[in-house]
């Protein structure tokens, strides 16, 4: 069975292709510009490059956030047209979760994290055991500086995990102090083959209800909400 995945829940644009286990194909942006315009011709030239036909298609992995609004919607926007065209199932995969498998050989505390602005950030705190990644802090959109005493009061060492790093690298130095491991180089971006290995460990979604996890509401939506309990109140 043949598997696509597809990210574009933060800058990152990636698509991958499996063969039941077996990477055959992936294709990594890593660049600010629209994944509305790019996602399409990704996939196309992954399906061609790899001699694949919609029809060979046997399921479908999508990161469902959190990250960009836009972004999310895109990919899963594009993912459910598949499985719902194809009548193939589809898995909707956290963003922060796929990220958590770039130290998925770290022995210790994983804290793969986004900007959410204002010094908040989407993140959570993972654990590689019985071959997968484990949550053992809940994924939350909280204020980075109230996030890292959190950690720090563990008293363990943290592999921190973002495409931010380098926005937060000092406040996590000052905080953590010796106990923040904060590695260089590509690991702090997601790879779309990671998708398919957490979503062979999740159940099917239904295609029609699956929705994004954006770990707060949008701006307006909140502002909106905000203006009816005060006209209602």
């Amino acid at each position: 069975m043949k598997t696509l995945a597809i990210d574009t829940a933060n800058q990152v644009l990636g698509v991958a292709l499996f063969q039941d286990k077996d990477l055959i194909g992936q294709y990594v942006t890593n660049l600010k510009k629209n994944h509305s315009v790019r996602l399409m011709p990704a996939i196309n030239q992954l399906m061609e490059g790899t001699g694949t036909t919609p029809d060979e298609l046997g399921k479908i992995a999508v990161s469902k956030g959190p990250g960009s609004y836009t972004g999310i919607r895109i990919g899963l926007s594009t993912a459910k047209t598949f499985a719902w065209a194809l009548n193939i199932p589809i898995v909707g995969v956290s963003s922060l979760e796929v990220l958590s498998y770039q130290g998925r050989f770290y022995d210790g505390c994983v804290c793969p994290f986004f900007d959410a602005r204002r010094n908040n950030v989407f993140t959570g705190l993972y654990h590689w055991k019985n071959n997968k990644m484990e949550l053992i802090r809940d994924e939350q959109n909280v204020s980075m500086e109230d996030w890292l005493h959190a950690l720090k009061s563990l008293n363990r060492p943290v592999l921190f995990l973002s495409p931010d790093i380098d926005r937060y690298h000092n406040q996590i130095d000052m905080i953590m102090g010796d106990h923040a491991i904060i590695p260089v180089g590509d690991c702090h971006m997601a790879n779309p083959s990671h998708l398919v290995l957490v979503a062979n460990s999740k159940p099917f979604d239904d295609t029609h209800t699956l929705t994004p996890n954006y770990l707060r509401l949008a701006e307006a939506e909140a502002k909106w909400i905000q203006s009816q309990k005060r006209s209602e109140g």
